[in-house]
């Protein structure tokens, strides 16, 4: 498997990353040296590297990896950052997050996917991440302000960003998909100072929705 596993990461780089846009060689070697199938459930490891949205046992996905080199991209992660990820989700992207040099707090409202997510990060050795269970958009995230906010998942609008915009420092950049299927829209914002900010639509995607953005009600947090 293992062999077979650096020939699928290297046709994703190849394939998939350059061919779309991704030029940052951080990202690139962090997503061709991480195995993926680690994160994937067993019943999609054979897909770990395809250009697809992967089923998680709670009905979430991962995002495809097109995606994740995309919003790591938008990122700028610089070894140090301080990162808030809102949507755990398998650990996939918060592993990344890590080995470009970032301190992670990552929200993750499932509690049995942060528990399995915890694990297999734990396992892989990875220092400086911090899983929490809760709903990342139902109010200040302590441990901020942060250098980077990544949203693993697509919001309807910007009307639950306010908050995570606040928690950026300046000169911190938030990653997120805005918008309704077919069409949304990957989308940067960088605070400048105070309550001013850069949006910077990146391309056009679709992509699933974060669970809490389907729901009437946020739920409170629990540490």
């Amino acid at each position: 498997m293992g062999t077979l596993s650096a020939v699928a990461r290297f046709n994703m780089v190849y394939q998939q990353l350059r061919p779309w846009g991704l030029l940052d060689e951080r990202v690139l070697e962090v997503m061709g040296t991480l195995e993926r199938e680690r994160f994937v459930p067993d019943a999609y490891r054979a897909l770990a590297y395809a250009d697809i949205e992967i089923p998680l046992p709670n009905g979430d996905r991962m995002l495809s990896p097109k995606i994740v080199g995309h919003l790591l991209q938008a990122l700028a992660i610089q070894p140090g950052d301080r990162a808030l990820e809102i949507g755990t989700g398998s650990g996939y992207v918060t592993a990344c997050l890590s080995r470009l040099g970032a301190r992670v707090v990552s929200l993750e409202i499932d509690p049995t996917q942060a528990d399995e997510a915890r694990l297999r990060l734990e396992t892989l050795g990875l220092q400086g991440i911090e899983i929490r269970t809760g709903d990342g958009l139902a109010g200040p995230i302590p441990g901020g302000p942060f250098d980077a906010i990544a949203v693993n998942g697509s919001l309807p609008d910007e009307s639950d960003l306010a908050g995570l915009k606040g928690q950026l420092k300046d000169g911190g950049r938030l990653f997120c998909i805005l918008g309704r299927g077919p069409v949304m829209s990957c989308t940067r914002f960088i605070r400048i100072q105070d309550n001013t900010y850069r949006r910077e639509s990146l391309f056009e995607t679709s992509a699933p929705a974060l669970i809490q953005a389907t729901r009437p009600q946020a739920k409170a947090f629990v540490f």
